[in-house]
């Protein structure tokens, strides 16, 4: 190409770039728009977007409003930032926001939306839903699946007995439980003992599930500016491939061990989640056929979404707890008051403990494990507070906005759990004030088994022990920055000390 044909080349393509640009505040005129930042050519407002997205989005919030309208690359987004905005998204209008944008983290790490997250809103993932709540998360299952919440909790509270002294890093432990807990009631067994090194070691599985909670929240450029999208110039698609890859085998793995469990005995009856889910995949009557790859889709999501909630909010509770002595000795007075010195907790004697329950809902206020919620996309035209919003328009509901919300909280920066002592204000999607697990007919369905976790683990971890940071820290030293992606767990893991508060032959000593 010579100088001339160059020079040609690119005043035609600068010439592109101003027409698409006057188009879009021509369209924008033409459309009453909410408000926001004006947008740069090709990028948006990316520009606007730092390392922590929810909290770039809290900023600007605070300039433009509960209803904001951004561009990330070539794609509209509107976020919602109030009690008020929520309830239209996820209430008022939550079927024309049911359906999910379309992005590589999606197509590649949950089989081509094909869990129940990622899958668009239709007849599949209507059956689903329906699955979840009719199945595998009946009362009746979950309550089914109490003792094993109990043996790993009390294997918890060993280990824990066991390092008195010496520093641990409680993530690590958290999410030995977690995973426990929920690859027996997901698996039927705990397929990352050490014993199946031949299939996966549970550090490899760890740092598995941490990289499709990163690689599923963080900002791709080519979901949003689509025609540099074969460049992956943040090299995340070749992430999700590799990981995809490792999680299929181990997946197959799996369905083909109960495949032969299955076939192999008479009278046969389903145990866990996976079989269900196969009895189902052989259900003739379903409105959709549930294939291999569903199964493997959905038995990924349930133990992506049940290790890393639990563990996440849990290690949050016991950071702050650490900053504020007061409100630790406040908790370890309940609970000696409530159940004494010579038991553990059970998830029944949760109701009497208010001031615990205070504690998880304040955690879950300052530090929500999905800041901005699962992104949603509209699937209309629908007006707002008298704006405009196009079908196709992403959406996001900023669940730490309406956290630090200051006409909704008193001194919302605070970490404070006395706010919700004889308040009514719940985790279940009913109060928009607090959306831990979302609300509406994309929440999280796993909330139950979730909100169960989280209870006996804090409660018992409170009951059981005296917490301490390692001698060479002080508490200026604790560092509370968090990472971005899908959750958002601390950015150095929390390393603590222990020392046991009840009679050694409770820890199985």
């Amino acid at each position: 190409m010579d100088v001339s044909q160059l020079f040609l080349f690119t005043a035609a393509w600068l010439a592109t770039l101003v027409l698409m640009y006057k188009g879009y505040y021509l369209r924008r005129r033409c459309q009453n728009l909410p408000p926001g930042p004006k947008p740069w050519p090709i990028i948006g407002n990316f520009n606007l977007i730092g390392s922590l997205p929810h909290r770039s989005i809290h900023d600007l919030s605070q300039k433009y409003g509960p209803l904001m309208h951004i561009k990330f690359g070539s794609r509209p987004v509107v976020v919602a930032s109030s009690v008020e905005m929520a309830k239209q998204f996820l209430k008022t209008h939550d079927v024309v926001f049911a359906g999910r944008p379309q992005t590589a983290a999606g197509k590649y790490t949950t089989y081509n939306f094909s869990d129940i997250t990622w899958s668009p809103y239709g007849p599949y993932w209507r059956q689903a839903r329906k699955m979840c709540i009719m199945e595998l998360f009946s009362s009746k299952r979950i309550e089914s699946y109490e003792y094993i919440r109990i043996e790993e909790t009390r294997a918890l509270l060993k280990g824990l007995f066991n390092s008195f002294g010496n520093p641990v890093s409680l993530k690590d432990h958290l999410s030995d439980v977690s995973l426990n807990v929920i690859s027996r009631i997901v698996f039927g067994k705990k397929y990352l003992d050490e014993q199946e090194t031949s299939i996966i070691t549970p550090n490899e599985f760890k740092k598995m599930l941490d990289e499709l909670f990163l690689l599923n929240g963080v900002l791709n450029i080519g979901d949003w500016i689509p025609w540099v999208g074969f460049m992956d110039l943040q090299g995340y698609v070749k992430r999700m491939k590799v990981l995809a890859k490792k999680f299929d085998r181990f997946l197959e793995h799996v369905i083909d061990e109960h495949n032969e469990k299955r076939h192999g005995v008479k009278a046969w009856v389903p145990k866990d989640m996976v079989d269900v889910l196969l009895e189902l995949a052989d259900d003739p009557n379903l409105d959709v056929k549930l294939t291999r790859t569903s199964v493997k889709a959905f038995s990924q999501d349930l133990i992506a979404g049940g290790t890393e909630s639990s563990a996440v909010t849990v290690e949050w509770a016991i950071a702050e707890l650490l900053k504020h002595p007061k409100i630790f000795q406040k908790a370890t007075e309940e609970l000696d008051r409530v159940i004494g010195k010579e038991r553990w907790i059970e998830e029944k004697d949760m109701p009497q403990l208010p001031y615990i329950e205070a504690i998880m809902k304040e955690t879950m206020r300052l530090h929500p494990v999905a800041p901005m919620l699962v992104p949603r996309m509209t699937r209309e035209n629908l007006n707002i507070a008298g704006y405009d919003i196009p079908a196709g328009t992403g959406a996001l509901v900023s669940v730490w906005t309406i956290g630090r919300d200051p006409t909704l909280w008193e001194k919302p920066e605070e970490f404070y759990p006395e706010r919700f002592i004889g308040k009514s204000i719940d985790v279940k999607g009913n109060d928009f004030e607090l959306l831990p697990f979302g609300a509406g007919r994309r929440m999280c369905p796993g909330y139950t088994l979730g909100l169960k976790v989280i209870q006996s683990t804090l409660a018992n971890l409170l009951h059981g022990f005296s917490w301490k940071l390692p001698e060479n820290m002080k508490l200026e030293d604790l560092n509370m920055e968090e990472i971005f992606g899908l959750s958002t767990p601390k950015r150095f893991p929390l390393v603590v000390v222990v020392e046991p508060r009840l009679p050694a032959h409770l820890y199985g000593k």
